[in-house]
């Protein structure tokens, strides 16, 4: 694929599973010149799960570019990561959105944001370990955490709708 190269560091936070959320990701990019760029996003929300707040931390950054990138995703999130790398997604989605014990998939709603996201980019993830001293996911985590007890924290309403279910 042609078009920029960019490293994304993500994480997602839930102050008790459910609870108060955030996401944090950091978005890295070096031009022409040698010079890195940098951006960091962050969201919170009211209730939410920690697995939900990992989801937005890719969709989000994600969402943000601009044109078609090849795109190298940090996590330390196991769900998100292997989704990926060991392909529950496909069949997730033969299935009807139902794991292989035929029970409905949590987050459908993100899991569909999120294949909407990675379409126009060549996506690929790689798993860090969380809490490990890795400065940029370290520095996701404090953006998830500050954005989990902010004070203008936004309703998550596919988890509401799947709460109510």
């Amino acid at each position: 694929m042609g078009g920029s190269r960019v490293e994304v560091w993500t994480d997602g936070s839930s102050l008790g599973n459910p609870g108060p959320g955030g996401y944090g990701a950091i978005l890295s990019f070096t031009d022409a010149a040698g010079e890195e760029h940098l951006r960091e996003l962050s969201g919170g929300f009211e209730e939410t799960t920690n697995n939900r707040m990992e989801l937005m931390a890719v969709i989000c950054a994600l969402e943000a570019l601009t044109r078609p990138c090849a795109v190298l995703v940090h996590s330390d999130s196991s769900y998100v990561v292997k989704a990926h790398e060991e392909d529950w997604i496909s069949g997730w989605r033969a299935r009807g959105w139902r794991n292989s014990a035929k029970r409905p998939v949590a987050n459908v709603d993100l899991w569909e944001r999120l294949l909407a996201a990675e379409a126009p980019h060549e996506v690929s993830f790689t798993w860090v370990p969380g809490h490990a001293g890795e400065e940029r996911n370290e520095r996701c985590d404090a953006l998830a955490k500050a954005a989990a007890t902010g004070d203008d924290l936004a309703k998550d309403e596919g988890y509401l709708v799947t709460k109510s279910a």
